[in-house]
């Protein structure tokens, strides 16, 4: 993977990543600029601003995959739970059987039954440049 990376850094002129860290950075940068233009496009699409990130699953516990991504969405990224998958289904079942009213409470189950950690975006310019310069590479 990493002499993959590289070729796509030497093919779009960009500098190649050299160390494990470089890399690293690499694919975490990438991924938090991914995770932004999805959340652009999600908004464009519905018309509607989305103030908050949710981060479910493994990546939840990835504490600076979660800083990066508030910090080049500027948004509140809220991440967990982890075992998001099943206790999404469990919680359909629930929906399904009407052992839960609604979806809200649904929510509030999960709400108070889950610990979840919040990242707040810091502000820095250089997340601007740089979504400018992701878009154009992914376009």
């Amino acid at each position: 993977m990493p002499a993959e990376i590289r070729a796509f850094c030497r093919e779009t002129g960009q500098s190649e990543p050299q160390t494990p860290g470089e890399h690293a950075r690499c694919i975490f940068d990438s991924l938090a600029l991914l995770y932004t233009a999805k959340l652009e496009e999600l908004e464009r699409l519905t018309g509607r601003r989305v103030r908050v990130l949710h981060i479910v699953g493994g990546g939840s516990k990835n504490e600076l995959l979660n800083q990066l991504a508030a910090d080049a969405c500027g948004r509140e990224v809220i991440a967990g739970p982890v075992e998001a998958t099943a206790l999404g289904n469990v919680l359909s079942q629930m929906l399904a059987l009407r052992l839960l009213q609604d979806l809200e409470t649904a929510r509030a189950v999960v709400r108070e039954s889950f610990a979840t950690t919040s990242y707040g975006p810091r502000p820095d310019p250089a997340w601007h440049a740089a979504r400018s310069r992701f878009s154009k590479l992914v376009a």
